[in-house]
């Protein structure tokens, strides 16, 4: 990913009142990303992404449409080597090598479809589909204090490093049960954000997060939920609102969903079992 820096230079103008001023500034960067399997020979899914962390990215996608269940599932994640192509344009695909004897269920992706940052990975929005795929998340066990939760959004703030620069990108952060920061993500387009997070917990050996709260910076969408349900996540939390299909999901599949998580409050809108008092 050399050719690629996660954020782009820029020159603008600053309109204060009545004055005008130009000024250096930078943008958060948006390229395409290709993901390819050799087996069959196919591309999946074209996404427009912020590079970096593109191998985690890739996983957290098969991860999410369940073509991968388990990390040994993956046998190699390249960057394409085709000398023909420049070298961007290599930079911005990846081919997936699935373990020997694996045939995927592509069934979901017989239509070759792209994916924009904004709008993430469409067609499923169905419970009853999704009911077909994953079960409930029967444990309460995994507990947090609001105390804990307020604290998450500052802690998230803090670790984004191109969003200080750039004002322009998503994030997911993963924490454990303490509030501690593990990880955090950063993408133009919140699912990748998210898929970044998810695929790198799929390749370091951490699934199921049944003990772990995600954070996302911006709303809760169905395709988020739906995400975090795969991997098992019991806690999810937003900055800012839910969907009507967010909130079904997490009350379908007992996930506790928190929504406008800012300052000293916040808005809960299912697994009220996991929140004990401070």
């Amino acid at each position: 990913m050399a050719a690629f820096s996660r954020k782009t230079p820029a020159q603008v103008w600053v309109v204060d009142r009545q004055q005008m001023q130009r000024r250096s500034d930078y943008l958060a960067t948006e390229e395409p990303l290709e993901i390819r399997l050799t087996e069959p020979a196919r591309t999946i899914a074209i996404t427009m992404r912020t590079p970096g962390a593109d191998f985690e990215l890739t996983a957290g996608f098969l991860l999410s449409e369940q073509i991968i269940t388990h990390r040994a599932d993956v046998q190699r994640l390249t960057h394409c080597r085709d000398r023909t192509l420049a070298p961007d344009h290599r930079d911005n695909i990846v081919t997936v090598t699935l373990r020997p004897g694996l045939t995927p269920n592509l069934t979901g992706l017989e239509r070759h479809f792209y994916t924009t940052s904004a709008c993430g990975v469409c067609g499923k929005t169905s419970l009853e589909a999704l009911k077909v795929r994953c079960g409930a998340i029967a444990d309460t066990s995994a507990t947090v204090t609001p105390a804990t939760l307020q604290q998450l959004p500052h802690k998230l703030q803090a670790a984004q490093g191109i969003f200080q620069a750039t004002g322009g990108l998503h994030a997911a952060a993963l924490f454990d049960l303490a509030g501690n920061l593990l990880a955090v993500y950063e993408d133009v387009g919140r699912h990748n954000a998210l898929d970044k997070l998810l695929g790198a917990a799929l390749l370091g050996g951490q699934l199921p997060l049944d003990r772990h709260i995600v954070l996302v910076s911006g709303r809760a969408s169905f395709e988020l939920m739906q995400k975090c349900l795969v991997a098992r996540v019991p806690i999810v939390c937003a900055v800012s609102a839910p969907s009507s299909l967010a909130v079904a999901i997490a009350q379908e599949f007992n996930l506790t969903l928190v929504g406008f998580l800012r300052g000293e409050r916040f808005n809960l809108y299912s697994g009220r079992d996991r929140l004990v008092p401070s």
